[in-house]
């Protein structure tokens, strides 16, 4: 089998050509690709990306972050997103037509992105119309599928991200009565407490059961959150800042607002990817931190900072299985297959829900 041969798509399943390879064979392959394409061939590599592909990338950040950038590479006649589905579909949007967005692996997605498809979601709007009338603004977390976008765009809705939620809940709860929060519940919940919100004026509405869940007069409603998580971020517990604080009681716990509620309260600090990374640079040498987010952001701080104290606030957490999907044979495979004028993986997004999605986006860049 030669190197251009397909990948078998029911089973991705990679060509014998590949997976017989040393790994520095596959690095010095890419590096030759990388020089021959030059501007033609843009790589942005997420923040929780295996080593072995961020050492690749010609740009490393947050899933916005890099498709903004991808957007503004107008040379780039190819951009191998080294991120998720979602992520892809985003620099698909935002980037002109003559650029392609491929996706290295078709299996790398977000089980939060998942967790709110639109079908349910035309759904709870149907529903939650019926029961509040037209009250609501929804938003979602960038983390989420281009037609959920799109439904936000369409319906006078934003798009957020962890670093500026605050902003755009307090944009939201300003233009109507209450917000539909997708699809991280957890986000939502400590974004609106932070901004005074009482977890009483919260309601939780569940996608399987079709239903708002919530105790409380409905009048009282001011947010109204997806029941999504993300898997990772779910699975820190206050069992872990206990340990933390019994075995380091002098190190600093900094956690990602997707974290559940109770986490986010009993950390010293909580705040998006870019501001963790940020405040373990900023910090001092000497400085002991206990990190609640991707382990392989927490590998790579550890790594970076040798003259600080780092741990993972969970020491038996794995990396999310599915944003680490992307390895350097499904790198070296999809650069092969544009090098053979063949590229395959390509991430498309139809235009009318594109060009709702953009709207999303745009009134989100607009105010934060």
């Amino acid at each position: 089998m030669g190197l251009l041969d397909e990948l078998t798509k029911e089973t991705n399943v990679l060509p014998e050509s590949f997976t017989s390879l040393s790994t520095v064979e596959m690095e010095n392959r890419v590096r030759e690709i990388k020089l021959q394409l030059g501007k033609k061939l843009f790589i942005p590599g997420h923040h929780y990306q295996k080593d072995e592909v961020i050492q690749f990338a010609d740009a490393v950040g947050d899933s916005l972050q890099l498709a903004q950038l991808s957007a503004e590479n107008k040379e780039a006649e190819f951009i191998v997103f080294c991120g998720v589905h979602f992520m892809a579909e985003t620099a698909d949007i935002l980037t002109e037509d003559h650029q392609v967005v491929i996706l290295p692996d078709m299996r790398a997605g977000c089980s939060m992105a998942d967790m709110a498809d639109i079908y349910q979601t035309e759904k709870a709007w149907g529903k939650l119309m019926e029961m509040f009338g037209d009250s609501i603004i929804p938003l979602t977390y960038v983390n989420s599928t281009a037609a959920i976008k799109s439904f936000v765009g369409k319906n006078g809705g934003a798009t957020v991200t962890s670093s500026n939620a605050h902003k755009m809940v307090e944009w939201a709860l300003g233009e109507k009565q209450r917000i539909l929060f997708l699809p991280d519940q957890h986000l939502g919940r400590n974004t609106a407490a932070d901004l005074g919100v009482s977890l009483s004026e919260m309601a939780v509405w569940d996608p399987i059961q079709n239903e708002l869940v919530y105790d409380g007069d409905m009048e009282e409603v001011k947010v109204i959150l997806w029941k999504g998580h993300c898997s990772v971020h779910e699975n820190f517990t206050v069992k872990n800042i206990g340990d933390i604080r019994e075995s380091h009681p002098d190190m600093k716990i900094i956690v990602h607002p997707e974290c559940r509620r109770e986490v986010v309260e009993k950390s010293d600090l909580n705040g998006s990817t870019k501001y963790i990374i940020e405040t373990i640079e900023g910090s001092p040498p000497g400085s002991a931190f206990a990190i609640g987010t991707e382990m392989n952001l927490v590998k790579r701080l550890i790594k970076e900072h040798p003259d600080k104290q780092i741990v993972s606030l969970n020491p038996y957490m794995c990396p999310c299985l599915t944003m680490n999907r992307i390895d350097l044979p499904h790198l070296l495979w999809s650069l092969e297959k544009i090098m053979g004028g063949n590229p395959e993986n390509i991430i498309k997004v139809d235009r009318d829900v594109s060009k709702n999605a953009v709207f999303a986006l745009e009134r989100m860049l607009a105010r934060a």
